[in-house]
């Protein structure tokens, strides 16, 4: 299981907001790649990267720090989401350096372009997940739909999805704990891996996934920059089950 930091990008700056809303953010660094270079020397062996403002127009505006940040790590997994709705955009992604595309609003508006997007992009494609209550939220989680997360996720099984990043909203940027449960019932549910987000916050939720059956890895954003988490000890902690 993987230990993930995320690297939310807004107006060329890395953020992280409170419950999806654009408006509450907390401004961490102006230099995107700097961060990006610093988890990856605490012992990051992935990235997970959001255009916030790509995510809210559904096309790329930060493309070019996407493209320096893997230029400048090479050797390591990257996935980006945030306004991915076109082939192009993922085969440019992919071209870059870029490991995993993770597709949001698409995936739940139009599910055919995730199946498309599978078989041009084999072990490429990323479905993610944001959830209020158990229903899927999309543009940005401006608008729920009248579709069970659960549901979407199952809808994807045999598709040919790398993975699904599963995000509950209330828990995102609240430092309240990780929604253990809902993760697991969703892993169990759909036989995909999945990677956790939204609520982490420090060494007992790690515990507390560790060892979950279907539980792939777990995004870490506010916890590792505030301190209430450090990457490199819950990397090591998850990496006991191996030893």
């Amino acid at each position: 299981m993987l230990i993930i930091p995320a690297i939310d990008l807004k107006d060329g700056k890395c953020v992280r907001l409170k419950q999806g809303r654009m408006e509450d953010d907390t401004v961490f660094s102006d230099d995107p790649v700097a961060t990006a270079t610093h988890w990856v020397n605490e012992g990051a062996r992935r990235l997970h990267l959001v255009d916030l403002n790509g995510a809210f127009a559904g096309t790329p505006i930060h493309k070019n720090v996407v493209e320096a940040i893997a230029d400048a790590h090479p050797e390591l997994p990257i996935q980006i989401g945030g306004g991915i709705r076109s082939m192009d955009t993922i085969r440019h992604y992919l071209e870059a350096g870029v490991s995993f595309v993770i597709i949001g609003t698409k995936a739940a508006k139009e599910p055919e372009f995730v199946e498309q997007a599978c078989k041009e992009f084999a072990g490429h494609v990323i479905v993610g997940i944001d959830a209020k209550d158990g229903m899927v939220a999309t543009d940005g989680w401006a608008n729920v739909l009248d579709i069970k997360a659960t549901d979407l996720a199952k809808r994807f099984a045999d598709a040919g999805v790398s993975s699904i990043v599963y995000t509950d909203i209330a828990r995102d940027g609240m430092m309240q704990g990780v929604n253990v449960e809902q993760t697991v019932q969703l892993a169990d549910y759909c036989g995909l891996p999945i990677i956790a987000s939204g609520g982490v916050t420090n060494l007992e939720d790690i515990r507390l996934l560790k060892g979950q059956k279907g539980i792939l890895g777990a995004i870490t954003g506010r916890a590792i920059y505030e301190g209430s988490l450090s990457l490199r000890e819950a990397q090591l902690l998850l990496d006991e089950e191996h030893v």
